[in-house]
């Protein structure tokens, strides 16, 4: 059974002041969530076991993980192996999806 689920459909929740998420999809191995954050936000140092891939499409944010530092802007992908520490500081306006796998149980 196929779920569609349109992103005005979802309400965003706010994670922290000026970063906020909807997650759209979720199967029994992954999850999809839409992210929008605040010129300014900072996500500080953490990891998780979960996989997190994710795909820019607007504004622009610096990731740290471990000794490598990188800019992600609109059309720019990454992945993030699970248990790796990283953070996050928007540096615009920003827009994004994640995919997580296996899905957070904490995004549901």
């Amino acid at each position: 059974m196929v779920r569609r689920v349109a992103n005005t459909d979802v309400t965003p929740v706010e994670m922290i002041p000026g970063l906020f998420r909807r997650t759209l999809a979720e199967g029994a191995r992954a999850m999809l969530c839409e992210f929008t954050a605040a010129e300014g936000v900072f996500i500080p140092l953490h990891s998780h076991p979960h996989e997190q891939v994710g795909y820019v499409i607007e504004g622009r944010v610096a990731f740290v993980c471990g000794d490598e530092t990188f800019i992600a802007e609109p059309g720019y992908s990454y992945a993030i192996p699970g248990g790796a520490p990283h953070s996050a500081r928007f540096l615009a306006p920003t827009k994004l999806v994640e995919i997580f796998s296996p899905p957070r149980e904490e995004y549901r």
